[in-house]
């Protein structure tokens, strides 16, 4: 059973939470200098601050600088700081130095024991993802403990031996990418290129000179003889994006490519040996564009010798807590900001959702609460999510709907926009000065401070 630290020199709060948190392995320490005495000895996986502790109580500096220590020595440990009524900018600041989260006393011992049931999930989830970072060595950038996750990681092992041609299928947003890498990197062909492209986004009349070359003088423009990206792969992988976009016309000359690993450019005469393996993904229905002859069956089944299904967000249970926090870190630091973690109603906010954009939508929403959320901590409304809650009242009031819509629309262009105000502007088609206008209106004026 895993330990709870609980720190407090209060020993009747101490005797309450012995009878409250009986269902866990509880210990405890009165000062900071026992409490990292039973870190060191117990190695806890959730300790509960009281940010007042001796030699002065009502100085939190003491609480605080067990705080920092706790966390040096045990970075993963997820901290609860407890607090008095008139302490909330103390408890804040214990979470920017790292605390999971905060409590007010008077302690009720249904809540506290909600939380620490929480942090232990979290930790629990968080140990279990770096365990399989160490256990999977390539299949590390694959982030996931869901039992679904962990079913197509044991699939990747075994198919990433050999060179058959696999099929990746999932959503859009889902990391068809990363799988591929993951597939290649834990190949015999690892040291050899990846090469990479995106069917839907090359024009047809391209897409060809693209993947098999050209020759000098193949057609107007070609100055000089160029290597496609299947020749470019030689000896390594080639990932095929968006395969279900590929023109019919094309679909020939890929089956051919495939069935006999030879090309030739365009404009030339000679045939080219390929070695290679070839990874491919779509986010369609292949088998029904099959049925409806918009792709070749026989290159579905060519490219198809082994296909793996990449679950979408909303059935990998709570990844997304994962996702979300290495995300948060990630833009944290790439935009400067003092964001340290998410609030219970953000956590709530992020496991109910369903994530239709999945793992790619995520990334945005966290891009976006990180730059504009006010303070240190992001709640569920920085998220603008948009729930699909049966049991909520729909909000009828004209007025407030056309509000949040237009901050919901200002916030997104401004995203896009890479944070310049006139393009910001330009996207929502108004006038500089009215964007002005209605930062102020919707108290968006953080917007103009970083720009």
């Amino acid at each position: 059973m895993c330990k709870i630290l609980v720190v407090d020199d209060d020993l009747g709060i101490q005797k309450q939470l012995k009878w409250s948190l009986s269902d866990f392995d509880v210990v405890y320490a009165q000062d900071r200098e026992s409490a990292i005495t039973q870190l060191r000895l117990h190695e806890p996986w959730v300790v509960t601050l009281d940010l007042g502790l001796p030699p002065d109580p009502a100085n939190t500096s003491e609480g605080l600088k067990a705080l920092e220590e706790i966390l040096a020595l045990a970075p993963y440990t997820k901290v609860i700081v407890v607090t008095g009524n008139n302490e909330k900018t103390h408890a804040l600041h214990a979470i920017e130095l790292g605390a999971y989260d905060y409590y007010q006393k008077p302690i009720d011992s249904q809540t506290i024991k909600i939380l620490i049931t929480r942090a232990l999930y979290v930790a629990s989830l968080e140990q279990e993802n770096r365990r399989l970072a160490l256990t999977h060595g390539s299949m590390s950038n694959i982030i996931g403990v869901s039992a679904a996750i962990q079913s197509v990681n044991r699939r990747v092992e075994k198919v990433a031996k050999t060179d058959i041609t696999t099929l990746l299928l999932g959503e859009s947003g889902t990391g068809k990418e990363v799988f591929a890498r993951s597939l290649h990197e834990a190949s015999p062909r690892a040291d050899k290129p990846f090469v990479a492209i995106n069917c839907a986004s090359i024009p047809e009349n391209l897409l060809e000179s693209e993947l098999f070359g050209y020759e000098r003088g193949a057609f107007t423009g070609a100055n000089k003889t160029t290597l496609g990206k299947i020749e470019t792969a030689q000896g390594g992988t080639l990932f095929l994006d968006e395969i279900g976009d590929m023109p019919l016309s094309l679909q020939t000359k890929m089956l051919r490519f495939l069935q006999e690993r030879v090309i030739e450019r365009i404009g030339g005469r000679k045939e080219i040996n390929i070695d290679i393996r070839v990874i491919c993904a779509t986010h369609r229905d292949i088998q029904s564009m099959v049925k409806d002859e918009t792709f070749r069956g026989d290159l579905f089944y060519r490219v198809g010798e082994i296909v793996i299904d990449i679950p979408p967000l909303r059935n990998r249970e709570n990844d997304v807590l994962l996702f979300a926090k290495i995300f948060l870190k990630q833009y944290a630091a790439d935009y400067g900001s003092k964001i340290k973690g998410f609030s219970q109603s953000a956590i709530k906010a992020m496991v109910a959702y369903q994530w239709p954009g999945n793992i790619r939508e995520l990334q945005n929403k966290l891009k976006s609460a990180v730059i504009l959320a006010e303070g240190n901590i992001i709640h569920a409304n920085d998220l603008s999510l948009m729930h699909c809650d049966e049991k909520s009242k729909p909000v009828l009031n004209l007025r407030k709907v056309r509000e949040e819509s237009e901050s919901r629309a200002i916030r997104q262009a401004y995203i896009q926009a890479d944070k310049n105000m006139s393009k910001t502007a330009e996207l929502l088609g108004v006038t500089r000065p009215t964007l002005y206008a209605l930062l102020d209106k919707y108290h968006l004026e953080v917007l103009k401070t970083t720009e």
